[in-house]
């Protein structure tokens, strides 16, 4: 069953999974999925819902993936759930040298993760962001990030990796190879970096850090300086970059595609992640209408990603 896994992951239209749908994803077996606020009323209705999209695929291990970072980015919110602060909250107590303070506030911040997500059936968290910090990111961004200094990133995320992997719960890092310098916010408009290849250089530093095989999620960036013409999810360049440069070894699946930066056409834009080098593409909207046109055009896992997925999985 896992050899024809689909080479996608998608998410679903609200609370309650609905019948022509679970019909649909029996039919097409992907990865996973994601959930998102409006998939999320109450810890029992939650943990209904994760076990009937695993059932539905008839695989009691498939990834059930969300965005649970602290902050503004929190799908499930109290009174329900524990919310825990953004991630810069750790990095300026790190630059401001209470590091001590700094390190058990981010082994908290894993611990209750772990804990209400593992509780309602979710494996799989996109946090911790290694992006860099520049004075000039989008607020969509923002207090998400640790802080400005590679350094204080690279250590914090390390930390942030081991403590949810301890705990069993799936990181997903993000975004490579670096959304620090995107001033505009990706879900409109594509952001366009003009730095240097040295001065990305700090950028890349915490994803070549990163020495498991995590999964990551990549970054809907135009970096002139490694390919001037495609973003870095549709551009081989930038893959084999983030591959062979970077060093990252683990399971890469695309930041959702049906973002503005990628612009209207989600086949042409999934076809063209996949050639480039992502083992899987992130559908998010919930819209069957959309996910039947795609799922006419995603293959089965490669058997690289295959390999890839199954490194990770073993790291839990």
């Amino acid at each position: 069953m896992m050899k024809d896994m689909r080479a996608v992951i998608f998410g679903c239209s609200g609370p309650v999974l609905l019948s022509q749908e679970a019909k649909f994803f029996r039919k097409v077996n992907p990865v996973g999925f994601i959930l998102f606020a409006r998939n999320i009323e109450n810890p029992q209705q939650l943990k209904k819902l994760t076990a009937d999209l695993r059932a539905c695929i008839d695989r009691e291990d498939a990834p059930i993936l969300i965005d649970q970072e602290g902050g503004r980015v929190q799908r499930m919110r109290a009174p329900e759930w524990t919310e825990l602060p953004p991630a810069n909250t750790y990095g300026i107590l790190y630059d401001e040298g209470k590091k001590d303070q700094a390190f058990s506030g981010l082994k908290h911040h894993t611990e209750v993760l772990a804990k209400i997500l593992s509780d309602v059936g979710i494996n799989v968290d996109c946090w911790p962001c290694l992006d860099v910090a520049t004075p000039q990111v989008s607020p969509v961004l923002g207090d998400r990030l640790f802080s400005q200094n590679p350094d204080t990133v690279t250590t914090l995320s390390l930390h942030a990796v081991d403590q949810m992997l301890e705990k069993g719960l799936m990181p997903v890092v993000k975004h490579l190879p670096g959304y620090g310098r995107a001033t505009v916010d990706p879900h409109k408009s594509l952001p366009v970096v003009e730095a240097s290849l040295a001065e990305l250089e700090q950028d890349f530093a915490p994803f070549r850090a990163i020495q498991k095989p995590v999964w990551g999620m990549t970054a809907h960036v135009l970096y002139k300086a490694l390919d001037d013409k495609n973003p870095a999810t549709v551009s081989k360049k930038v893959m084999d970059f983030i591959r062979k440069d970077i060093g990252f070894k683990g399971f890469l699946i695309t930041d959702d595609i049906s973002m503005g930066a990628l612009g209207p056409d989600i086949q042409t834009s999934a076809k063209d992640c996949l050639n480039a080098g992502c083992d899987v593409v992130l559908h998010c909207n919930g819209k069957l209408d959309e996910m039947e046109n795609l799922a006419k055009i995603i293959p089965s896992l490669s058997e690289e990603a295959l390999k890839r997925y199954q490194l990770a999985k073993d790291l839990l």
